[in-house]
């Protein structure tokens, strides 16, 4: 995938609305979260995986490059990891009736608990202190779910950096509900993959024009400096 880069036009009517081209440039390091959305096996690997996306391997050291800075600021790191179990069956009846008996049988197998496809790609850099969280739908944070709403209310998180893949599917579901749950919300350029840059492209534009902020992993990392700067005891 190339660079992307919000384009001046968007940028302005970002501003136009906020004030500011980014809202949310400023972040306390111990109440922000990196959630890392589904980079499993099922979605990397296609010896295993049901829905690989080929871009989504390159992300990985921006990803450990911003779980490193984020636990320096002294925030939390979440990998989100997409589950398929029996109550999916019923539960999310709508989702398994929109693909073929094949498909979904190789969905469910893949993201199975105890399977490889379930498993985090093992070139991801998870620490002692880091939190795997299981999600069974999309979005992580809505209703049905998954744990990840009550586990950041617990550790007083007010802000979110979002990555992972895709960037138009559970990336930006997760994004767009975190924002709507009253956590500023930002998505990580650099840090989401997409099947292509078209649609990597059109999922932040649009999150950016009425959700929430995107910013690079080094626009962040910078942003946990200033933060270390103006207010060097939390």
């Amino acid at each position: 995938m190339h660079k992307f880069t919000i384009p001046p036009e968007i940028s302005a009517r970002v501003t136009a609305r906020c004030g500011t081209p980014h809202p949310f440039a400023t972040l306390k390091g111990p109440r922000t979260a990196l959630l890392v959305v589904d980079m499993q096996n099922a979605f990397m690997d296609s010896s295993v995986g049901h829905a690989v996306c080929p871009n989504a391997p390159f992300i990985v050291p921006a990803i450990n490059r911003l779980a490193t800075a984020t636990r320096a600021a002294g925030g939390a790191v979440f990998w989100i990891m997409n589950t398929h179990d029996e109550a999916c069956d019923t539960e999310w009846s709508v989702m398994q009736d929109m693909v073929t008996p094949a498909a979904r049988a190789k969905r469910n197998a893949a993201l199975g608990r105890g399977s490889k496809g379930y498993q985090l790609w093992p070139h991801l850099q998870v620490r002692d202190g880091d939190e795997l969280v299981e999600k069974y739908r999309f979005s992580a944070l809505i209703p049905g779910g998954g744990p990840l709403l009550d586990k950041l209310r617990a550790r007083g998180i007010d802000t979110v950096l979002v990555t992972g893949t895709v960037t138009n599917v559970c990336c930006e579901s997760t994004a767009r509900d975190a924002m709507m749950l009253n956590f500023r919300t930002i998505m990580v350029s650099d840090g989401c993959a997409a099947m292509n840059d078209a649609e990597h492209a059109a999922s932040l534009i649009s999150f950016h024009l009425f959700f929430g902020d995107v910013l690079t992993v080094e626009q962040i990392e910078e942003a946990y400096a200033r933060s270390r700067l103006l207010d060097p005891v939390e």
